[in-house]
């Protein structure tokens, strides 16, 4: 069995990840609370869905913090490979709080579509703006770790997409203070939650992808086990296994067949570097076969 020596999970966030995390989870925890307290007092529906969202949000924050955290802990002999896939789990629960969050906003839409009573347009407006401005600043604390770790980088888009959804919320408020037309409110409920549905979807569809050992997005299989029955000395692979161990670290392990016998660390060293840079694959685990004499159990494809 021939190990990757460089193939262990580097970890490509940036060091004052865990300071830029609190300051964005602080703001937005503040501001679920102000959109909370004035949608209950303008009777703004959008506004309380815009509360719904950035709650699920703060929750997600949390979670990829909490992941973050552990995911830095080092292995043990019960968890040989660390904690790195908590990042994977809390995507998967903040998907699916997300989505149960988008089910509760757009039944009331559709409750108060046809009596959607009076609304503050003044205080929407203000109350909104100031949730574009503390996803704005969360998302350029956190835009510094969003091209090195998908954790990151999925909390910087959300970030993203709530500034946007508030700037439909200020939309709306201008529209029902100029012109009286409270129906715009859960119109713009159900586009919140069109939204966050959108956003969330993709996240839940991945995240649970992950969980079961799927080949993460981006990463042909077949490519790679084209690429490695290229290699020199190489006559054929068999038990391509890849998957990720967390949202910065994808494993693989493979059987390459070589008759011409063990090619060296050299070789292995080199083919773990092209691994990395071609597929951003760090953690790679070969076993070297040298003949076809005993045929290996696990060749077939269908075979665990």
């Amino acid at each position: 069995m021939a190990h990757d020596p460089h193939g262990h999970e580097h970890s490509h966030a940036p060091a004052t990840f865990g300071a830029a995390f609190a300051i964005a989870a602080a703001l937005n925890v503040a501001l679920v609370v102000a959109q909370v307290i004035f949608g209950l007092a303008a009777n703004s529906l959008a506004l309380l869905a815009d509360a719904g969202h950035n709650f699920g949000d703060c929750l997600g924050l949390l979670l990829a913090w909490g992941a973050y955290v552990l995911a830095r802990r080092r292995p043990t002999p019960h968890f040989t490979y660390g904690y790195g896939s908590a990042s994977i789990l809390s995507a998967l629960v903040n998907a699916v709080t997300l989505l149960v969050a988008t089910g509760g906003i757009a039944w009331e839409a559709i409750r108060r579509l046809g009596n959607p009573g009076e609304v503050a347009g003044g205080t929407v407006i203000i109350v909104a703006a100031a949730g574009i401005v503390v996803n704005g600043v969360s998302a350029w604390l956190l835009m510094a770790g969003r091209k090195g770790d998908l954790n990151i980088r999925g909390a910087f888009l959300h970030l993203v997409g709530d500034a946007a959804v508030s700037a439909a919320v200020v939309v709306a408020g201008i529209v029902i203070l100029f012109t009286g037309w409270t129906v715009i409110d859960p119109i713009a409920s159900l586009v919140v939650a069109a939204a966050i549905l959108w956003s969330s979807w993709s996240l839940l569809r991945e995240s649970f992808r992950l969980s079961l050992d799927a080949v993460p997005s981006g990463i042909d299989p077949e490519t790679v086990r084209a690429f490695l029955a290229t290699l020199p000395g190489v006559t054929s692979t068999h038990d391509l296994h890849i998957w990720a161990m967390s949202t910065t670290g994808t494993a693989l392990t493979c059987h390459l067949v070589m008759p011409g016998g063990h090619p060296g660390d050299g070789f292995l060293a080199q083919t773990c570097h092209e691994l990395e840079h071609r597929f951003a694959i760090n953690h790679a685990t070969f076993q070297i076969e040298v003949g076809d004499a005993d045929i290996c159990r696990l060749e077939p494809d269908h075979v665990v």
